[in-house]
Formats: structure tokens, sequence, C-alpha cells
């Protein structure tokens, strides 16, 4: 039955089209959304591809088949043909009873969360933690295995610098010599690099025809090996004289072919030719190079030559994928700066805050499946903007963007202060929490514990302290007014009223300073005792004493 499967291919096409168009007019927000969407189109295209391709077959009818089917059925009795696929149509579900049946209508139509469609479990377990769905690429095992290259054992070279100089091979950034690059770890190094580069690509850029891109790589390399222009394998020459003849590295010193190491100094350079190491390394050199000795026979130059020829090939591929790694960084170099960006931000975080924001991550990319269509239609109606991403819930500056973590670690915006007043509510920072003093909440409360005075009560955020302070502050008051109501009030000769205790002062310290003779000691001290004794008994006597006494005094003076 060629032309029911030539009418089913022709439904499926036009099925798969209808579910690209539905999915492209999608514009999820979460990356994770995306990148899911993306690869069920991929899926689609792929099957188109296929499905074409089985179309094509049917219509070329290389067999002769499908001319065998339409003439049986336009010759003859149609009904005799209709009724002889019936039957057949009968014998096949009678032997297969339990066959199901494709429905195309539901096969690629868009399902809502609430329908039991879980097309994003893929998308989870193809991306690790670090990588954050394609945002940043994960490198810390290829980091490992950089340090444990032969030549790169000495040198401490953290991750964030790894990031940068990873698809550099050439002197002063790399620092393995080319004898050193066609040991079989460095082989598996750079080949296991190209693959999880080019496998990245993949994950991330599902649409993308990555195959013509891939093979303009392979062609590019190839026009570059043949003309011997691929950095780090270009032809060697031997260098004879104090200076040398091929300067590589950064281009600015002097550098030694036989020692692939670069010199600042034309003296240090022609010392070091004397040395033992260079000399060895130049005899190594100079025996590679030259392949065979006089004394070998025509076997031993076969084999060397044999050896050569799979050296050269190795070198190839090795070089080939150190290539492939130069293209791969420069078109993901947008992702590469994010990644080092990334890592600079969570060196500084704890490894508390690292998994509360992997949880804030798993947490926002799972809310879209756990809400209905519905709800989330009248979220994307109602809210235009963009979503921000905050995973560690930091405060909002003006511009309505998340405030930068060193500026909330500054702030102490993550230390937490409890108030009980304002029924035990936290307040993030130190700023927040002497603002609120002053705010309706804190005032409300103090009201509600019978307090009313509240510019007294700062600080104060224990229920029971304030209202200890309040019942002090209630008997104070109730102390200084009962002692007013008994205070003695004392009038002068001039008839200003006063204190008792203000008024003996005021009178002790103008008798003494109206009394020269006292303050020159023509008293004695039992005289003046008497009479500070006599004038403690009232203002009556006291105010007689002092005149009786000035007048004596007066009289005195003018005898």
């Amino acid at each position: 039955m060629l032309l029911e499967d030539q009418r089913f291919l022709h439904e499926d096409l036009e099925r798969l089209e209808q579910g690209i168009s539905d999915r492209t007019l999608e514009d999820p927000r979460h990356i994770r959304d995306r990148l899911n969407r993306d690869h069920q189109i991929s899926g689609f295209l792929t099957r188109i591809q296929q499905q074409s391709k089985r179309l094509l077959d049917i219509y070329h009818d290389t067999e002769g088949l499908r001319t065998k089917e339409i003439q049986s059925i336009s010759t003859g009795d149609p009904f005799d043909e209709f009724y002889k696929q019936l039957n057949d149509i009968k014998d096949f579900h009678r032997r297969y009873p339990n066959e199901p049946v494709e429905n195309l209508e539901r096969a690629y139509k868009r399902k809502a969360p609430g329908e039991g469609e879980s097309a994003t479990a893929e998308i989870d377990h193809m991306f690790t933690g670090e990588e954050a769905y394609g945002r940043f690429l994960d490198l810390t095992r290829l980091h490992e295995d950089y340090l444990n290259l032969p030549g790169v054992q000495s040198r401490r070279v953290t991750y964030l610098q790894y990031l940068s100089i990873f698809d550099h091979f050439t002197p002063p950034h790399c620092p393995i010599k080319r004898s050193e690059k066609t040991t079989d770890q460095y082989f598996n190094y750079v080949g296991s690099l190209a693959e999880y580069l080019e496998g990245f690509l993949r994950r991330t850029r599902p649409l993308d025809d990555l195959d013509k891109l891939f093979a303009s790589f392979d062609q590019e390399f190839e026009k570059a090996w043949e003309a011997k222009d691929v950095p780090g394998w270009s032809t060697e020459t031997q260098s004879v004289g104090p200076t040398a003849p091929i300067t590589e590295g950064t281009g600015e010193g002097i550098w030694c072919a036989d020692c692939e190491k670069e010199f600042k100094n034309d003296n240090v350079y022609r010392n070091h030719l004397t040395g033992k190491k260079h000399i060895k390394a130049a005899e190594s050199r100079k025996a590679n190079v030259n392949g065979t000795t006089n004394g070998e026979t025509g076997r031993s130059v076969n084999k060397s030559s044999a050896s050569s020829t799979a050296k050269n090939l190795k070198e190839r591929a090795i070089a080939e994928r150190e290539w492939r790694i130069r293209k791969f960084a420069s078109t993901m170099e947008t992702v590469r700066s994010d990644t080092r960006v990334n890592v600079e931000r969570r060196q500084g975080m704890t490894e508390r805050e690292r998994q509360q924001e992997l949880d804030a991550l798993f947490a926002e990319s799972a809310e879209p499946s756990l809400r209905p269509s519905g709800a989330a239609d009248d979220e994307s109606d109602s809210d235009d903007d963009e979503k921000i991403y905050n995973p560690l819930k930091l405060p909002l500056a003006w511009d309505g963007k998340p405030i930068p973590y060193w500026l909330y670690k500054l702030h102490g915006l993550g230390v937490e202060f409890n108030c009980e007043i304002c029924g035990n509510f936290v307040y993030m920072g130190r700023r927040a929490f002497d603002k609120h003093f002053n705010e309706a909440r804190h005032i409300y409360g103090l009201k509600c514990l019978g307090i009313t005075n509240t510019t007294l009560f700062r600080e104060i955020t224990n229920i029971e302290d304030a209202l200890k302070l309040w019942d002090k502050i209630a008997r104070d008051k109730k102390k200084e007014k009962t002692g007013g109501e008994n205070i003695v009030q004392m009038e002068d000769a001039e008839g200003n009223v006063m204190p008792e205790k203000v008024y003996y002062e005021y009178v002790h310290s103008l008798f003494l300073a109206s009394d020269p003779l006292l303050n020159i000691g023509t008293q004695s001290a039992k005289a003046r005792t008497t009479m500070i004794v006599t004038l403690s008994a009232g203002v009556s006597t006291m105010a007689q004493i002092i005149i009786r006494r000035l007048q004596d005094r007066r009289r005195r003076l003018w005898m």
C-alpha cells in the first residue's frame, strides 16, 4: 500500500511544519525553555529530512511497485480492489490486536504543562550545574588534565588563568615544547578539549548549521597545513652562529629553536649556547632532522622512514585539534568572557551562597512547568517587563536592577535585626533597623503597650525592657511631683520668692561678701560656728543677727 504510505508521509510533513511554526511563535523567557524549544525544532527538522527522503524514494519508484498499485486500482472493478485491501487490513489487526495507532494531530502539538509533557528532562541531563544551561563553560576536569601535562606541572595556573589561555598552544602562554606535544597524554588532552567544545556548541546551538561550520574549519586547516602556516608547527631550521635566526614567542626577544625558549637579552642567549642542556638538546634535534647515521642499513632506513611517517601523521592530528580549539574559542568568545566573570563572582561567595544560587536557579526553571497555562498567560499580559535574574534576592537599585553583591556585603544588608515590639519583624541591615524606630509600625507597637513618649525608647526592641523603662520613668515623675509639693518657699527683704535651700545659700554668700573682717580672720572659729548655727535656726533670727553685726562693725570703723 504505497499510496497510503505516500499520503501518510505528506500528512506527517504538514504536521511537522505546523509544529515548528507553533513553537517559533513562542518567546520563552528562561534559557532552559528556549533550549528545549530549539531542540524540539531541531528534532522536527531532522524528521522532516528523513520523511522527505522516504517520500522521494516512493516517487522515484525504482522497483515499479507504485506503478503496479496504480494500475491495479485504475483497471478492473474498483470495489474488488477495495475489499481486497480492506481484508488485508482486517487480517493485520486480527494478528496484532494491540497495535497502537499514531495520532499525528496530537504527536506534534504543543502540550500544556498539566497534560503530562516533560520534554525538559532531556535538557536537565544535558548540562552540568556549572554550565547553567549553556551560559558558561565547565572546564574544571580539563584544567586538571592540563596541570598534569609535562612542562606545565611546575607552573601554577589557576582556573581563571586557564580560561584565558586554553586556546594558546605557542610560547610564552604555552610552556609545552613541540617534542612533548607528541606524547599520548597531550594527544588525549587536546582531543578531549576539542570534543567538549564541539559538543557544547551542538548543545547550545541546535538550529545552526554546525556541520557546515566545522567543514570550513577543516578546509582552512588543510590550506594552512599545506602552506606550513599552522602556528607552532612550522618547518624547523637549525640555528648556526651566535644569534638565532628564528624569532618566535612574543616576537621581541631571541628564540632558541633547540631549547624552544625565548631570551630577552643577547648576552644571556650567547652564554646558554655553551651549556650542557643546550648541547644535549641540539644533538637530539640534529639526530631527529638527519634521521639516520652513516652506519645504518637499508632495513633501519625503512624503519626510520616508517616511524617518521607515523610521527608526521600524529603531529598533523594534534595540529588539527589545536586548530579546531582555536576556532571553537573564537566562535564562543562571548560565552568565554561570561565564564570568566562568573568564576570571579563565585570566588567571592561561600559554599552556602553557591548552593543557594543553584537552588534558586533550579527553582526558577521549575516554576513555569508547575504553573497553569491560564495563569502564565495572565501574568505575561499584566507584566510586560523582562524578568530580572536575581537568585540571591538582592535589593533593587534605582534602575530596578539588583545592587552589586559587594555593595550588599559592604552595607551589611545580610545581617538580620529582630524587633519584638514590631511583632518579631526582621529588618535587613543596620540602616533599615535604625530607620524603623520612627516608622508607624514601631510607634504603633509602643502605643499598644501603653507607651506614649517614643523618643526615649530608641534601640529598645524587647517588650519586657520597654515596660521596665516605662515603669521607671513613671515612678521618677511621681516622685518628682511629690517632692515639689513639700518645698518651703522663702521671701527676702526685696520680696523675691525662692526655695528654702536656695535662700540659705544666697544669704550665706551675701554675708561672706559683705564682711571683710570675717574674711581676714578677726573672729574666732567658735564665733563663726555659732553664727552659722544661728542662721540655720530661722530667717528672722538670722536677719536680726546680720543687722546687729553690721551696725557694730560700722561703729568700730568710725571710732
